[in-house]
This record gives structure tokens, C-alpha cells and sequence, in this order.
């Protein structure tokens, strides 16, 4: 573990400091986060996966960003409530939690009340997670994939099944299922994001059976069909093609056929 106030960097490539790639209102996410009036969005720089298909990998590897100190990034999140953002939505938050924490604790100072959005990559600490307990409202991770051997060679990391299926625990122990306001947008809870890969190597069978067996109660899945070849991808044979049809059609009504999955855009 990086000694970061001693100016270590960690495996993300971030030392002691937040960097922020962009920050506005966002329309690209589901429904229940964007709505009508749009996701404040932080993309924060780093991350601590080494996705070979990352689409977003000048911000995530190449750490591309401006450095801000808690004070302007607390003004900058202020600023999105007051242009209307339905919620406050931290992009690759799992490197940078304690900077974050700092931030938002002036930001609450200055009445910030919109749900925050902890946009994960799945590959979260437990200890972490329960130091957010109480503040995070809505958790989206990622649940990239079923099998520990395939995460290793697409995103350079250890056991991600099994850490990401008990983070995906703890979150929905935290906020329990989404819930939402009466013109559908999300206030709390747990929304799934599942990317679909070429040639099943997300392993979306052993994703599933997890949400839909381990998990208390329903829960809400993107089943993501964005997949295109980017980064070091054409490094992997099976990654060098987009998803077929086929293969996306297949997913959803694997997900759909899951009793405690609830399927959303």
C-alpha cells in the first residue's frame, strides 16, 4: 500500500492529490441517474484497474487532468447542484477516497443535498466501504467479470470475482435496491453495471447467478453492449472484434430469466 502523504504513488498513478479529467452535467448514463436535467459527473484521473479495453484510458492510465485542491473541487460539486444535476456522480472514485472525503466534507458545509453516485469499477476494499456507509446513497459498480484468470489478463489484477462479489455485498447491505422519485430518477440503492465482451469473457453466467443467488433481495443490472476495441485490445484475439448481435441478445435473456434481476437502460 502507497504511503501517498510521504509522496509514494500507487498502482493507480496518482500520488497525494485529486485530479480531475472534467467535470459538468452529464447525459449519457441510465435514465434513473441522467433523468432530464443530467449526472454531475466527475471523471477523476487513475484508476486502480489496467483494463486492456479501456475506453477512457487518457484518463484512467495516461492520468490525463487538472489537480484540485478539496476547497475547488467542493465549489465545482456546489456548482453542478445549483445548474440543476439531478446527483453527484464520482467516476473511478475507489484510488482517491480519502481526498474525496475531504472535498465533500466542505461541500456539505456549503449545503450540498443531491445523492452521490459512487461509479466504481467493482474492484473495492471492504474497509473502505465501511467507512462510506451512511454517506454514499447510490452505488454503481461494475461487475466485469465471472472468472478470476480472465480479469488477470484483461485488467492485471488478483481475484476480481471475489473481491467485487463481496464489495457488491456490502454496497447492497448498505442502500439495499434502487430506489426511486416519482418522476423515476434514482435517490438510493445499488444499479449493476455488467459490459458485455466478445466470446464471453465477461463470464455474464457466473455474474448473474451471483446477483440473483447471493443478493437478498432484486436488484437492478445494465446489461452494457458498448464493447469496441480500444487501447491495447487488438493485444487479445477475442478482443479485437465489436459484440455481435448474437451475443448481446443471449446476455439479456440470460439476465432477463433471473428471477432477482431487474434488466434497466
Amino acid at each position: 500500500m502507497a504511503k501517498r502523504r510521504h509522496g509514494e504513488i500507487g498502482q493507480c498513478g496518482i500520488g497525494n492529490e485529486l485530479i480531475i479529467s472534467s467535470i459538468g452535467l452529464h447525459h449519457g448514463e441510465e435514465f434513473p441517474i441522467s433523468g432530464v436535467r443530467g449526472s454531475g459527473t466527475v471523471f477523476l484521473a487513475g484508476c486502480n484497474l489496467h483494463c486492456i479495453f479501456c475506453q477512457n484510458a487518457d484518463i484512467s492510465q495516461m492520468r490525463m487532468g487538472e489537480s484540485l485542491s478539496a476547497e475547488q473541487f467542493a465549489h465545482a460539486m456546489v456548482h453542478l447542484q445549483k445548474s440543476g444535476a439531478h446527483n453527484i456522480n464520482w467516476v473511478s472514485p475507489t484510488h482517491v477516497v480519502p481526498m474525496l472525503a475531504e472535498a465533500l466534507l466542505i461541500a456539505w458545509e456549503e449545503r450540498l443535498q443531491i445523492p452521490l453516485v459512487y461509479n466504481t469499477g467493482g474492484y473495492d476494499s471492504l474497509e473502505v466501504l465501511a467507512l462510506l456507509d451512511g454517506i454514499v446513497d447510490i452505488y454503481m459498480p461494475d461487475m466485469k467479470y465471472g472468472d478470476a484468470e480472465t480479469a488477470r489478463r484483461l485488467s492485471g489484477i488478483d481475484d476480481y470475482p471475489h473481491h467485487n462479489q463481496a464489495a457488491v455485498r456490502e454496497m447492497y447491505r448498505q442502500v439495499g435496491p434502487l430506489a426511486y422519485d416519482e418522476q423515476g430518477i434514482a435517490k438510493r440503492g445499488l444499479l449493476v453495471r455488467h459490459l458485455v465482451l466478445p466470446e464471453n469473457l465477461s463470464g455474464s453466467e457466473q455474474v448473474f447467478g451471483f446477483l440473483d443467488e447471493e443478493l437478498p433481495g432484486a436488484v437492478d443490472v445494465n446489461v452494457m453492449a458498448q464493447y469496441r476495441p480500444c487501447f491495447r485490445a487488438d493485444e487479445i484475439p477475442e478482443l479485437r472484434r465489436q459484440l455481435h448481435a448474437s451475443e448481446l441478445e443471449e446476455t439479456l435473456k440470460m439476465a432477463r430469466s433471473k428471477e432477482g434481476i431487474r434488466v434497466v437502460d
